[in-house]
């Protein structure tokens, strides 16, 4: 299911001029101060490569015309003819090898303009609210961050060093060919290049349409492939071989049909660029000879029009690609900087203070909160919890119990009421400061692809390895570390799967343990275990709880027998709350609870 592009990332386009203008800011960014020299001297070797692409061509037609006019015989007239040759083509060489040493000197401002957007665009993502990653793709908005940073480097390229270059060329050129020669020469010069351009980028549009429709033909074709042979014992099951084969060949005529009309559409395109190219040149070539007969210009004027002629046209070959290139860059960087113009839904006040040596007195004083994505959250919820006590949330599935652990983490801001740590709202209180007095162990512990050193030393980079010890040995895990052959040094592999679900439990308690949170918050901590590895990681669970203000839902209600108190949750309302053994003489909905799970719990005994 696709996800709904609220935010209008997807979707951003703020044309050509708007990203050129975000490039020219990006770099005047005072981090590439120190690139400002190579900036100039990219420029100036741009625009000297311009200039000597012209020259050239002019002084290979005066070689020409000192062979033929030079009346101190062969050998003087080749001698001279020789010499200008030589001139030209070391122009011409230089020409070639100025922007080779642009791109060379270029390359790191290209690459460091690229990290400083990248960088922005991660840490701003970083930054936004828990919604708004809970609504996207991680790899969509990587790519987001990936094109809008390799947008930078295309437009950068094509816009300043081919396209910007070309028109200075064409400028150049028909002065020249004006002045030298003959105005008419120039005004071919600025129509042909004017009409090539104008008809590259409606055709080049008309194209994109076509690649667009084939791409989607092509996402539906081999998708459809990959379906059914995914699923061949469902095909064979119901004898749909035929169905399915038939299935495939609509699909794949379709695209056929949609890739014969990009690939004529690009054949379309050359065809057309070269006639204009020739005809342009035709034109030139006759005026010239015109002008040769009328004695208004040399035989060597000839070669030096076709010349620069052929010099216009060799960076207008890629004109209809760099044009598709320097439009989608557009949009790439658009979406970059839509992703830079979010704002958390979530954020420090300017006055926020920090929260200094938290006890772990916590207080929900009539707090609602309902969620974009639920039609109920929770409801006037109300409770005092002093520091150094234990209180459980129970209930069924969505009855708003980690809702109320994410309010306290300040990953939302409630609706209605306050949410207190040792007197102060959470919302006056820096949010640094305050996820640094928590410590949250969640249902299902989530590792990084690194030494199980790295993963517990994440609540505190500076730890020792005496410290990394302790914090294992009260997380009932040091001896398993010690037991394999690598250590501390032992990869837990992508997302800690390496590592046994009990294992990945101790490891997040480990690392709670070693953050020394005021207040410990356990998210189902046991729930997805089993009843030996559960009993193990609960006893690593009450050590880490000794001393702490302790917030715990728990989907096993033996887990939560010791707490100070009982909330049980309906709905997002509190329906009951007391002592294990209060809600149980109660007779409520706690004690029809603890009865099914007992019941389940024998019946489970039983069946071993």
């Amino acid at each position: 299911m696709q996800t709904a592009d609220t935010d209008k990332i997807e979707s951003a386009d703020g044309g050509l001029v708007v990203s050129i203008g975000r490039i020219l800011k990006l770099l005047a960014r005072p981090e590439l101060r120190k690139w400002r020299p190579v900036m100039v001297i990219a420029i100036m070797l741009t625009l000297g490569a311009a200039v000597l692409e012209v020259v050239a061509p002019i002084l290979v037609g005066i070689a020409v015309n000192q062979l033929v006019a030079n009346d101190d015989g062969i050998v003087a007239g080749f001698g001279a003819a020789a010499m200008w040759i030589a001139i030209a083509m070391s122009v011409q060489f230089t020409a070639r090898a100025m922007p080779q040493l642009r791109d060379w000197l270029f390359s790191p401002v290209s690459q460091d303009a690229q990290r400083i957007a990248c960088v922005d665009a991660f840490g701003h993502a970083q930054s936004l609210s828990l919604g708004f990653h809970q609504t996207r793709r991680t790899g969509a908005l990587n790519r987001v961050i990936e094109r809008g940073a390799g947008a930078i480097d295309y437009l950068i390229r094509f816009l300043a060093f081919n396209i910007g270059p070309t028109f200075v060329r064409l400028i150049l050129a028909s002065i020249a060919l004006a002045v030298a020669y003959d105005p008419w020469l120039g005004l071919v010069a600025v129509v042909t290049v004017a009409i090539y351009a104008v008809a590259t980028i409606i055709i080049t549009e008309w194209r994109v349409r076509q690649r667009r429709r084939m791409n989607v033909a092509d996402t539906r074709f081999r998708g459809i492939a990959v379906d059914i042979l995914t699923n061949f014992e469902t095909v064979k099951s119901f004898a749909a071989e035929r169905r399915e084969t038939d299935r495939f060949n609509g699909a794949m005529r379709n695209y056929n049909t949609h890739y014969v009309e990009a690939v004529r559409s690009m054949y379309i395109l050359n065809a057309t660029q070269a006639f204009v190219m020739m005809f342009g040149m035709a034109v030139a070539l006759i005026l010239s000879a015109w002008n040769v007969s009328a004695g208004r210009m040399e035989i060597g004027g000839i070669i030096a029009v076709q010349m620069l002629f052929v010099s216009l046209y060799a960076p207008l070959n890629i004109l209809g690609w760099a044009w598709r290139e320097i439009k989608q860059g557009a949009v790439d960087l658009e979406k970059l900087y839509g992703l830079l113009g979010m704002k958390p839904e979530v954020a420090d006040k300017p006055d926020a203070k920090t929260l200094e040596a938290p006890k772990g007195d916590v207080v929900f004083d009539q707090v609602s909160f309902t969620h974009d994505a639920r039609s109920v959250g929770v409801q006037d919820v109300s409770f005092d919890l002093d520091a150094g006590k234990k209180i459980a949330f129970v209930g069924t599935s969505g009855a708003g119990k980690s809702t109320l652990l994410k309010l306290l983490f300040r990953f939302y801001d409630v609706n209605g009421g306050r949410v207190l740590v040792d007197g102060q709202d959470v919302r006056d209180v820096t949010q640094a400061s305050l996820r640094q007095a928590l410590g949250l162990v969640p249902q299902d512990v989530v590792l990084f692809n690194e030494t199980i050193a790295a993963n517990i030393s994440y609540a505190k980079p500076d730890a020792s390895l005496d410290e990394l010890r302790d914090a294992a040995r009260r997380a009932q895990l040091l001896d398993f570390i010690e037991s394999l052959p690598d250590g501390w040094e032992t990869r837990v592999g992508e997302r800690g799967l390496k590592l046994s679900g009990g294992e990945k439990q101790r490891v997040g308690i480990a690392r709670v343990i070693l953050a020394n949170p005021a207040i410990l918050v356990l998210d189902e901590a046991t729930s997805a275990l089993d009843s030996a590895t559960e009993a193990a990681v609960q006893e690593a669970l009450d050590e880490a709880s000794k001393g702490r203000t302790t917030l715990m839902v728990a989907h096993r209600l033996s887990t939560v027998q010791n707490a100070d108190e009982i909330v049980v949750l309906k709905a997002g309302q509190v329906i009951e709350r007391g002592t294990h053994d209060d809600l149980l003489a109660a007779e409520g909905e706690y004690a029809d609870m603890w009865a099914r799970q007992a019941k389940r719990d024998a019946l489970a005994v039983a069946a071993e």
